[in-house]
């Protein structure tokens, strides 16, 4: 995204959609990397409210907040394009907020990927988890990335 600061997240993630819908994908790829053809999208605000439920210390992926939403909705699968991009609306949205403040940072890429999307980048979202008591690693030569160390021991399970 682009021009963050000039746009209206909250907005964005009130919009009323065509969402939550079930898709049926016919794309042998697509059924065969996902395992299935059911895909679900979910709003916005959706990826809000559970981001909002993990608590001080614990962290949670985009691929755990898919899944949940898959398996809670009889699907397959859930998009990953929009679930990235949702993710990072809240992110934003909290960020342009005085009140009503979605943790966000404790949401995590794959593997325990920060995310460099976000408010601040990665160095915020470091800050904020270090200062939570997680360890932040750097992996790569050229590349670099960041990593929260042992993530999986700090999972938020949703319910």
């Amino acid at each position: 995204m682009a021009n963050e600061e000039k746009k209206d997240f909250n907005a964005m993630l009130h919009r009323e959609t065509d969402m939550p819908k079930i898709q049926i994908v016919t794309d042998e790829a697509t059924i065969k990397k996902y395992g299935g053809e059911r895909m679900y999208f979910a709003p916005p605000v959706t990826y809000d409210e559970i981001m909002k439920k993990v608590p001080f210390g614990k962290v949670i992926t985009v691929g755990a907040v898919r899944e949940y939403l898959a398996k809670k909705n009889n699907a397959d699968f859930t998009d990953p394009i929009t679930a990235g991009i949702f993710v990072s609306i809240a992110a934003w949205a909290s960020h342009q907020r005085r009140e009503d403040k979605t943790p966000y940072w404790r949401t995590l890429k794959a593997k325990g990927e920060l995310n460099a999307k976000y408010p601040g980048g990665v160095e915020a979202q470091k800050e904020k988890l270090e200062a939570e008591g997680h360890t932040i690693i750097e992996r790569g030569r050229k590349n670099i990335r960041y990593y929260v160390k042992d993530y999986e021991k700090f999972l938020f399970e949703i319910e």
